[in-house]
C-alpha cells in the first residue's frame, strides 16, 4: 500500500470515530488519563473542544511522577509532579464553561506544600470553579511522599497543619466536597470533627490513610445531620473509634489497629449494611467479643473478618452474635492460617441462618517460614479451639461456598462436607488457588511447595480425587468447581 493510500484509510477511520455521538465519544475520553484526553484535541477540529467538555475529571500527582516511580520520593520530584499538575488542571479549569458543561465530578490528588505556589494555584483554581457554581462534587487526595514507617510524629502533625491551612485558604473547597482521602495526619491539635462534619455538608466517603489523633487517642463522631456514607481507615492507629450517631453510614472499612481490645463501638448506625475489619494479631492484641462490638448494628448484610494469618483476635461465640447475624448475608472469613482447623467457623453458620454466600480464605505464604522479623511482632500461632453446641439446624439459604487457598487436607475436606450437610440447598463450592500477589515471596522465587506439603489440584485427575473425597456418601446437588 503506498503513502497516499494509508494516508486515505487512516483519515477514514478519523472520520468513522469523529462520527460517534458525544456522550460514546465522552465515554472513551473518561477511560484515559489526563494528558491522554488533552492530546486528542489535536485529531480534527471537531476533537478540540471535546476534553474540555468532559463531566468527570481525573488529575492524579503520581502521573506526573518519573517512570519508574522514585524511591524515595525527592522534593524535586514532588515539585516537577505538581507543577505538571499544576498545568494540566489550569488548562482544563481556567477556560470557562457553558451552564450546559458542568463538572459532575471532579478527582484531584495532590502533594500539599505550603511553602511553594503550586497547592495554592491549584486551590485557587478549585476555588473559583466551585464558587462560579461549575463543579457538582470534589473528591480530593491530599497525599504525603513518607510511608508510613518513615513518618514522625511531629511530621504528622505539620502534615495536619497543612490540610488545615489549605482549608482555611480556601473555604469553598469544603462545601464541594464529596470524598476526601488523607495521609499521615494526626489532628491531636485539629478539630478535625467539627471540619469533616459540620463544614463538609455534603462528604460522603473518608478515607484516612495512617491517622491518629495522638498515642492512644480515642476518636468520637458524633453527627446527627452528617451525609456520611462510607468510612474507610487503614493504619490508623486510633485506641478507639467510637461512632456515636452517624445515621446514613452504610459501610464501614478498618485496616490494621493497635488497640490491645476491642477497636471499635457502635451507637447509632441505622443504615450500616458493610462492615469489614482486617489485622493481623499482634502479641499485644488480647482479643474481644464480636457480639459486644457489633452492639448497636442490626441489619448489616456483609461482613468480612481477616485475620491475615495470624491468631484469631476475637473470642469465641455463637449464640450471643445471633441478634447481629440476624440480617447477613455474605459472610467472608479470611486470612485463616493454612495448619488451623475451619470448623470453628460452623458457629458463624449457625448464627447466620439468613447467609447466602460464605467466603472462606486460608493463608499460606512461603515467605513466613522461619520469618525473624515476624516473630518479633506476632505471637505464636495456636490453632482455634470452640467448644461448639451445634443444634441441628439448616442454613437453608446457603447458596454458594467459595475456598481460597484451597489444599486437600484434611480439616479443608472435613470442613467442606460439613457445609454440605449443614446447606441442603447449596448450589456451588468453588475452590480455588491464592493467586494474590506478595512481594515477599516473588522475591524468593515463589517456591512451588507448601507449608503443608499439600499443593492446588490442577490437573483432571487429582480434581476428580479430591471431588470424591468431598461428595462420598453426601446427597448434595451442589457442583464442585475448581478455579484459578
Amino acid at each position: 500500500m503506498d503513502s497516499n493510500s494509508r494516508g486515505t484509510v487512516i483519515s477514514e477511520e478519523k472520520d468513522r470515530l469523529s462520527m460517534l455521538p458525544d456522550d460514546i465519544l465522552f465515554s472513551i475520553l473518561g477511560r484515559v488519563d489526563i494528558r491522554t484526553a488533552a492530546r486528542t484535541s489535536a485529531l480534527s477540529t471537531r476533537w478540540r473542544s471535546l476534553p474540555w467538555l468532559l463531566p468527570e475529571l481525573d488529575f492524579d500527582v503520581k502521573d506526573f511522577l518519573p517512570v519508574p516511580k522514585p524511591n524515595p520520593i525527592e522534593v524535586s520530584h514532588m515539585d516537577e509532579a505538581m507543577a505538571s499538575l499544576t498545568k494540566a488542571t489550569s488548562s482544563f479549569l481556567a477556560k470557562p464553561r457553558s451552564e450546559s458543561s458542568i463538572i459532575t465530578r471532579l478527582h484531584i490528588s495532590l502533594y500539599l506544600n505550603l511553602s511553594n505556589h503550586f497547592s495554592c494555584d491549584i486551590g485557587s483554581l478549585l476555588s473559583d470553579v466551585i464558587d462560579n457554581g461549575m463543579l457538582n462534587g470534589l473528591d480530593l487526595v491530599i497525599l504525603d511522599e513518607k510511608e508510613p514507617p518513615d513518618c514522625l510524629d511531629e511530621e504528622m502533625v505539620q502534615q495536619a497543619e497543612n490540610v488545615n491551612g489549605f482549608f482555611t485558604a480556601y473555604p469553598s473547597m469544603l462545601v464541594c466536597l464529596t470524598k476526601l482521602s488523607l495521609y499521615n495526619v494526626c489532628f491531636r491539635k485539629w478539630d478535625i470533627h467539627h471540619i469533616l462534619f459540620d463544614c463538609c455538608k455534603q462528604l460522603k466517603h473518608l478515607a484516612l490513610f495512617h491517622c491518629d489523633a495522638g498515642l492512644r487517642s480515642v476518636w468520637k463522631i458524633d453527627a446527627a445531620n452528617s451525609m456520611l456514607r462510607a468510612l474507610e481507615l487503614y493504619s490508623c492507629f486510633f485506641e478507639k473509634l467510637e461512632i456515636v450517631c452517624l445515621p446514613k453510614l452504610e459501610k464501614l472499612h478498618w485496616d490494621t489497629w493497635t488497640s490491645h481490645y476491642s477497636p471499635l463501638s457502635f451507637g447509632f448506625v441505622p443504615s450500616l449494611r458493610e462492615l469489614h475489619l482486617l489485622c493481623g494479631a499482634t502479641r499485644n492484641h488480647k482479643g474481644f467479643n464480636l457480639s459486644e462490638l457489633l452492639c448497636g448494628t442490626s441489619y448489616i448484610h456483609t461482613l468480612t473478618l481477616d485475620f491475615q494469618g495470624e491468631k484469631l483476635w476475637i473470642h469465641p461465640e455463637m449464640k450471643q452474635l445471633c441478634t447481629a447475624f440476624n440480617k447477613l448475608r455474605k459472610l467472608s472469613v479470611l486470612g485463616i492460617f493454612v495448619e488451623f482447623d475451619l470448623v470453628w467457623t460452623k458457629a458463624f453458620l449457625q448464627a447466620a441462618p439468613s447467609v447466602e454466600i460464605l467466603h472462606i480464605q486460608v493463608w499460606e505464604h512461603a515467605c513466613e517460614a522461619d520469618s525473624e522479623a515476624r516473630n518479633i511482632t506476632f505471637p505464636d500461632r495456636t490453632n482455634p479451639f470452640w467448644e461448639l453446641q451445634l443444634d441441628g439446624s439448616k442454613n437453608l439459604l446457603l447458596k454458594e461456598l467459595q475456598l481460597v487457598g484451597f489444599r486437600p487436607l484434611e480439616q479443608q475436606i472435613t470442613f467442606i462436607r460439613a457445609v454440605l450437610e449443614r446447606a441442603p440447598n447449596l448450589k456451588r463450592v468453588v475452590l480455588k488457588e491464592d493467586t494474590e500477589p506478595c512481594e515477599d515471596c516473588d522475591a524468593i522465587g515463589n517456591p512451588s511447595y507448601s507449608l503443608t506439603g499439600h499443593v492446588f489440584p490442577k490437573n483432571k485427575c487429582d480434581q476428580d480425587a479430591v471431588d470424591k473425597k468431598i461428595t462420598d456418601g453426601i446427597v448434595s446437588s451442589a457442583q464442585i468447581i475448581f478455579g484459578c
